[in-house]
């Protein structure tokens, strides 16, 4: 992978096979800023590479960009639009399926130029779903929703959507209070067996709610897993029941 001048416009960087990034997803030094308004390109053209993931982050701002998976001309088998409301406190990562390379995956920064994106693709370390998400799996009938809370001490979230071979359609949001949106995927697949969308959603504090609507037609059906992540066992751990609380307003009495 060649890593591009910082500017606006077109930049491209070229991975020629699985070793093309030794790092972990999201790692600082391998990650391409993406100014507000400009576009980078990753292209694979090993066929050997089958999956890529991609993360996105910022230093607290918004995070607002459109990725698309480039397979030939004028062919577009997967896109997304993008949305986090604290591109720091919730990264985006998500795992785009790379079948028949090859294959380019561009991601536009549309937001303000005020608001740069910090971008990693790699090939050699892709997160998978686990046997529980797996296990986790239910119908969602087109223009249908489902919601799943979960508890403060889940750290990360897994979310996995996949269908029979039809086209798939839908729309994740992570809300945390009433239609309070933290992160949203506008999600668009030709064929949702053979390029199935996983990706892992960062889900701190409390309140924690996630949203998936089948906007597809009725005749689109899709399966859905959502399953923990990451779990934080030391939360709550030194909390003191009654400690530091002040009840009503005679304090002295």
């Amino acid at each position: 992978m060649m890593q591009m001048m910082q500017m606006q416009g077109l930049g491209t960087a070229t991975a020629t096979g699985v070793g093309a990034s030794t790092t972990t997803p999201g790692a600082v030094d391998t990650a391409i800023l993406v100014q507000g308004g400009s576009l980078r390109t990753w292209s694979y053209r090993s066929p050997s590479v089958e999956q890529v993931q991609v993360v996105l982050s910022t230093e607290g701002r918004p995070l607002d960009a459109d990725i698309e998976l480039w397979h030939g001309p004028d062919n577009t088998p997967c896109k997304m639009r993008v949305y986090v409301e604290n591109g720091q406190t919730r990264p985006f990562s998500a795992v785009i399926e790379t079948p028949r390379g090859p294959n380019t995956v561009a991601i536009r920064n549309i937001g303000q130029i005020e608001f740069p994106i910090a971008a990693n693709v790699v090939a050699d370390a892709v997160d998978n779903p686990s046997p529980d998400c797996m296990a986790s799996s239910m119908t969602i009938q087109g223009g249908a929703l489902r919601t799943f809370p979960f508890d403060p001490t889940v750290d990360s979230v897994q979310v996995l959507l996949k269908t029979d071979g039809r086209p798939l359609n839908a729309r994740i949001e992570l809300l945390q209070g009433p239609n309070n949106n933290k992160q949203v995927i506008e999600l668009y697949t030709e064929d949702g067996a053979d390029r199935p969308f996983f990706c892992l959603l960062e889900t701190p504090g409390s309140g924690n709610v996630i949203r998936i609507v089948n906007t597809a037609p009725i005749e689109f059906p899709m399966t859905a897993a959502v399953a923990p992540h990451m779990i934080n066992t030391d939360m709550g751990s030194g909390a003191v029941l009654g400690g530091d609380v002040v009840i009503g307003g005679d304090v002295g009495w």
